[in-house]
């Protein structure tokens, strides 16, 4: 069942990212069977077309994320079915959903659930009315109320019959995925994130006081910002809401569900406003505040990667010009030259060993280049051909001013394959990044 799962997932993916599907498959197998980014990257790139590791990594997420769709849209499968309630028609939609999102909208109205109003209601007799009043045809709802009357079920008056259908009401309308989905949106587009100090924290919170009285579109909020506001509300001196407008959001449910301009339209109308308010305002605030943090952690590492990276890059040598070899035999050695801030002037690859040997090119490539940007000292990685890349170097007579050493290698290939490599020297091959790493 996995490998099937594998050929489907492989094929969605490689249409996403507009990629042969055996090139895709090469990698997810690469993958399976225990092979890193860097090295599929590196060293694979004959079975990989030479994708790069931004694309692999994106292989290996989205089939991570295809693999628990798949396995949470057979959960639901199986607790609907066994629940009497799997047609063919919620089957084809189970099956066309594209995000977990998508597939819990469509679990939520036969999820098992704590005892709700609605629940209540419903034991009480009131569905029927609910149905008919949610048709919105032209009927007389306190009328129609009246013969739903039941002493015995707890409904003593048709207000009381009315406000127990609006509870059913309110649940469909909360339950209804598609409202649900336009309603995610509108809370991305125009939700607001406002903050206000609770009373009698002022003194306390004085590190917060610029947020006493805050607001702000939660799209456009920065992620320091939006920490600081969590920080705030997790040590009790802000409280944080997280929405649009109530009309507006109201105004996109009954453009879902008002169908008419009648008495039951209305009696539809007031569900609806209950159901924002009660129901989905709160559970889509939740999900959004969840979704907000995530991005707004990613950022902050991102931001802290930068600064560390910084600190990392200040040269031990000191300011010297440096060459750089990341070694290898059939491949080739990598070259850089780097100036005193580091920053990359040249790259070459030479082949000084088997089995092209061309020692000569090589020797005169690297006098050259030594010349040519006043190189002093010259790092060569210890990985593969390390000492035979060393004694070559030694070899060829390069003044004794010149400083060889042998650098440990093993983060350059996976700097090499990262985000940041790429961010750094975007139009570069991952083995000259690993060369840089080196020098």
């Amino acid at each position: 069942m996995e490998q099937e799962n594998l050929i489907r997932w492989t094929e969605q993916i490689a249409g996403e990212i507009n990629q042969p599907l055996h090139f895709v498959k090469a990698v997810a197998e690469l993958l399976a069977g225990g092979a890193t980014i860097p090295f599929i990257s590196r060293y694979r790139k004959e079975m990989t077309g030479s994708m790069d590791e931004v694309q692999i990594a994106t292989v290996r997420d989205r089939i991570e994320q295809l693999r628990e769709l798949d396995k949470r849209r057979e959960a639901v499968i199986s607790s609907i079915e066994k629940q009497g309630f799997l047609t063919p028609e919620l089957l084809a939609l189970l099956a066309k959903a594209q995000t977990l999102a998508e597939v819990e909208d469509i679990y939520l109205p036969f999820k098992p659930k704590r005892k709700t109003r609605a629940s209540t209601a419903k034991e009480k007799g009131l569905e029927p009315l609910a149905q008919k009043l949610f048709e919105q045809e032209t009927i007389e709802p306190d009328a129609l109320a009246q013969t739903f009357i039941n002493a015995e079920k707890g409904v003593l008056t048709a207000a009381e019959a009315l406000e127990g259908a609006r509870d059913i009401m309110a649940e469909w309308v909360s339950e209804h995925a598609e409202s649900r989905k336009k309603l995610r949106d509108l809370f991305w587009r125009e939700g607001t994130i406002t903050s206000k100090v609770f009373t009698g924290k002022e003194t306390e919170g004085q590190k917060y006081k610029d947020y006493f009285e805050w607001s702000e579109p939660i799209a456009k909020v920065p992620s320091h910002r939006l920490l600081a506001l969590r920080r705030g509300e997790k040590e009790g001196i802000l409280a944080l809401d997280i929405m649009p407008e109530d009309d507006a959001a109201i105004h996109v449910l009954e453009r879902l569900f008002i169908k008419s301009n009648n008495a039951a339209a209305e009696q539809v109308a007031l569900a609806i406003k209950d159901s924002y308010k009660r129901l989905l305002r709160p559970s889509l605030e939740t999900e959004i505040r969840m979704e907000s943090k995530m991005k707004a952690d990613e950022e902050a590492i991102k931001v802290f990667a930068s600064n560390l990276k910084e600190l990392l890059l200040a040269a031990p040598l000191g300011q010297k010009n440096v060459l750089a070899l990341d070694p290898g035999f059939r491949s080739g050695c990598k070259v850089v030259c780097l100036d005193q801030q580091g920053k990359l002037l040249h790259h070459d690859v030479i082949y000084p060993h088997e089995p092209q040997r061309q020692k000569a090119h090589a020797s005169a490539l690297i006098k050259s280049l030594c010349e040519q940007f006043g190189i002093e000292a010259i790092a060569i990685g210890n990985g593969t051909a390390s000492r035979e890349t060393e004694s070559f170097v030694k070899s060829i007579g390069l003044p004794h001013s010149i400083i060889v050493v042998m650098v440990i290698e093993s983060g350059a290939s996976v700097y090499s394959a990262s985000d940041a490599a790429r961010d750094e020297f975007p139009d570069k091959d991952v083995t000259v990044r690993g060369a840089v790493s080196i020098g």
